[in-house]
This record gives C-alpha cells, structure tokens and sequence, in this order.
C-alpha cells in the first residue's frame, strides 16, 4: 500500500480498502459478542446440571445418615430394648448384608425403570426402613428397619454416581461426581454429631429428611439422557439433553455422539455375567472390581469404624479428641478432592491419595512398634493419631471418592446395570471384610495390621500407573473408545 493510499484511507476516501477493513473487523467483532453470549448460555445450562446433583446427592446424604446411625445410639438402643451386644452387633452389621443384596439388584432396576425410578425405589426402602426404626419396639422390627434401609443405600450406591455422570458436561463430571462421596462424608459426620444430641428414635425421623427431599426433587429434572436413548425413547432423550444444556444450546453434536453411541452397541446381544470375562469388556470390569477392592483392602472401614479404640490402645487416654479431630479433618478435604478432580485428573489424585495412605499406616504402624519395645513412649499417641489422621486425610482426597468416578464412567451403557453392580457388590463385600477382621488382626498383631495396609496402598500405585487410563476431560463415548484402543 502506498503512502497516498494510506492517507486517503485515513480520510476514509478509498472506500474499496476501508470496506475490506471493516470486513475484517466484523468478523471479531461477532466472534467477541458470540463469546459473550456462548458465556451466559454456558453459566445458565449449569443450572440445571447442578439443581439435577443436588438432588441425587441427596441419596448419598441418606447413605451416609445410614451409615453413621449406630455408633451414637449404641448405648441408648441397648438400654431402652434392653438388647444384648450380640443383639446390637446384628442390628449394626445387617445394614451392610442389605447393602450387597441391593448393590445387586442396582444395575438391573436402574436399566429397567431409569435412574430416576432407581432412586425413588432406595428412597421408598430407606423411608420403610426408618420408619420400622422408629416403631421397633425390640430387635427383630429394629433390624428389618436396618435391613432396609441397607438395601436402599445399596441401591443408592451405584445410580448416584451413575445418574450425575451421565447429565454432566465433560468439563464438570469428575467434581459432581465426587459430590457423591463428599455428601456421604457429612451425612454420616451430622448423624454422629446430632445423635448425641437427640434420641435414637428421633434421630430415625431425622433420616426420612433426604429422602423426602429427594422424592420431591426427582419430580423436577430430568432424566438420564443416555438411558432415554438406550430404551429408544427418542424424543424424550432430546428433550432433556437440552433442558441439561440450557434451551440456546445446540445438542446437536453431543446428540448424535450419543446416538452412535448407543446404535452400536445395540447390535450387540444383550449383556451376561459372562460376558464381563470377555475380553471386550474384562479390562473395565478388572479397573472397575480392582480400585474397589484397593479402596477397601486399605483399610478405611476397620480404621474408621474403630478410631476411638485404636487410640486408646495406642496409649491416648480417650479416643474422643482423635475421633473429632477426623471429623474435621474429612469433610475440608473431600471438598478440596472435588475442586482437584477436575483440574489434576483422576490419575494423579488417587496415586497420591495411595501414598499418603501408605505414609500414615506407617507412621501408625511404627507407633505400636515403639510401644511394644517401650521405646520414646511420649512419642506413641503423636504418631497414632497424626498417622491415622494423615491416612484419612489422603484417603478423603483420592481412594474415597475417585474410584466411584471411574466405576461411573468405564463401562459402555449396555453393561453398566451388570458390571456395576458386580462392582458395587465387590465394595461392599470388601467393606464387610475389612471391618469384620480388623480386631482379630489388630489382637494377632497391631503395627503388622497397618503394615499390610501400607502393602495395598502400594500395589495401588502400581495398578494406577499401568492400568487405569486417565478419563479427565473426555465424554464418556471417548472413554469407551480409549478402553477398546488399550484392551
């Protein structure tokens, strides 16, 4: 361009190049104004993503409500039904016989009536439940009660998760979903806090309070799209894609991803228990059945369940401070979890959860070491409670809540009612496992104990780095396609 043209541009009389720099400039200036736009559609379609989990998580309050009923009633049940401790024991290890009996049926009643549906049935067992609780007027109503509010949170344990990464953008599933555990966590931390407030009748009312609210709830969102088009109902499944995604939204794209999706899987026969040792679909289900029984063979139920005594033995006059200093410790830290998991990846967060757990069962171990040998005896309840509190620290930000996500997110549509509730069903059988033998193990040897927990925090590690693919950022048809690319 000549010195002339440049002047005659600047008096804007060179209309042919003035109009091609406004050209130019519309261009930016739509892209800018569609940014904007595309902004306030993105922070308005959340909406309804975030309403649709607060509801679910609603049943992971009431699992963790469930879960931490009978450590602050023990006393005050046995007292008013004058029951026995082996009377008691049942009352308390029934919850976890009902628990395997609906993580069975899970897959199978949320294939069959929705996620939706699956969620109302637990909420139905779970308000049965406390309700039969609350009239009981001696062990046996007691433990139907707490049988079935065990077979709702059974229930529960898998269609949560499951529900929350099937609305969820790519972008947001890892933190909604560890929503899940974090909700797990407060709602057995209020139980125990407001049952030693309260009495154990009124503290079963307190119970049907997440339920209710969830019943009511389920009446306002929607639908798991990807079920809706699993089951072929077509129109439905666009609908609530776009009530999810915000009405400006196109769904277009992620429809048709969806469709794919599920259209081929559809040629496929329907799924066996079998077919889980396929080598289709054995890599998910090894990933799926392995990180539940790393998350339980660590531990957690045996050192959770039995704090308290585990710092007495270590040397603490009262295991009450321990025990409330978890308290805090839990719920901050499952909050940072959720903000992570997104932002560091699910790799990343478990591994490091594995080593902080293998740290802490150390440290612990390491304190009943020392008091067996009578060996820096000031030092045994320091090193006891800061490694228990390290282990549950590192196992609130990662083993808790991460291996939930990726049982979410690993299994095609057509085997994830089968395989998940296989999944579940290993959690809880693990969990029943581990917090039946943990004082038989602690009698036969108390630091070897955490040592071969620290063991499986290890092999954790090693089963992280080599086996389970990263699912940070991807939809769930990628996921799928990553599994089938690795297999």
């Amino acid at each position: 361009m000549t010195i002339q043209e440049i002047k005659d541009v600047e008096r804007g009389e060179n209309r042919e190049i003035v109009n091609k720099v406004e050209d130019l400039k519309n261009p930016l200036l739509k892209k800018v104004a569609d940014h904007d736009g595309e902004k306030s559609e993105i922070n308005e379609s959340y909406l309804m993503v975030l309403f649709s989990t607060f509801v679910a998580v609603c049943g992971s309050f009431e699992f963790g409500s469930c879960v931490g009923y009978s450590a602050p009633t023990q006393s005050s049940i046995r007292h008013d039904l004058n029951l026995s401790l082996a009377e008691f024991s049942m009352f308390g290890s029934i919850l976890t016989i009902g628990a395997m009996l609906g993580a069975v049926m899970s897959g199978q009643i949320s294939d069959l009536t929705g996620r939706k549906g699956a969620m109302r049935t637990s909420a139905c067992f779970c308000i049965t439940g406390w309700l039969a609780v609350f009239f009981s007027k001696g062990a046996l109503l007691l433990d139907v009660g707490r049988f079935f509010t065990g077979y709702g949170i059974g229930v529960f344990s898998y269609v949560v998760p499951v529900y929350i990464a099937e609305i969820s953008p790519k972008n947001l599933r890892g933190g909604l979903t560890t929503l899940n555990q974090l909700m797990i966590v407060i709602g057995s931390s209020v139980s125990f806090m407001i049952g030693s407030l309260i009495s154990w009748k009124t503290l079963a009312l307190t119970g049907l309070a997440p339920c209710i609210v969830l019943l009511f709830g389920l009446c306002f969102i929607p639908e798991s799209p990807r079920w809706l088009a699993k089951a072929g109902r077509e129109k439905e499944f666009r609908v609530a894609l776009q009530k999810l995604r915000g009405n400006k939204t196109d769904i277009t794209n992620e429809a048709q991803e969806i469709e794919v999706s599920i259209q081929a899987i559809e040629v496929l026969p329907k799924a066996r228990i079998q077919d889980l040792v396929s080598k289709k679909y054995g890599r998910s289900v090894t990933i799926g059945v392995s990180l539940m029984v790393f998350q339980q063979f660590v531990g957690i139920n045996g050192i959770g369940f039995y704090a308290s005594e585990t710092f007495v033995r270590a040397g603490l006059s009262s295991g009450k401070l321990g025990t409330m200093a978890i308290a805090c410790v839990q719920v901050p830290i499952t909050v940072l979890g959720t903000i992570l998991i997104d932002k560091c990846g699910r790799r990343p967060l478990i591994m490091i959860s594995a080593g902080g757990i293998f740290l802490g069962c150390m440290l612990t171990g390491t304190s009943f070491v020392l008091k067996g040998q009578s060996l820096l005896l000031e030092w045994v309840p320091v090193l006891a409670v800061g490694g228990v509190l390290i282990y549950v620290a590192a196992f609130s930000i990662g083993m808790g809540p991460v291996p939930w996500v990726i049982m979410s997110e690993i299994f095609p549509i057509n085997v994830k009612g089968i395989a998940g509730s296989l999944v579940v069903l290993v959690n809880w059988s693990g969990a029943w496992a581990v917090s039946y033998t943990f004082n038989f193990l602690m009698s036969w040897s108390s630091p070897g104990t955490f040592y071969m927990y620290s063991a499986f925090a290890v092999t954790t590690i090693i089963f992280v780095a080599k086996m389970v693919p990263e699912t940070k950022g991807k939809t769930l048809e990628e996921i799928q396609a990553c599994i089938r690319r690795e297999a």
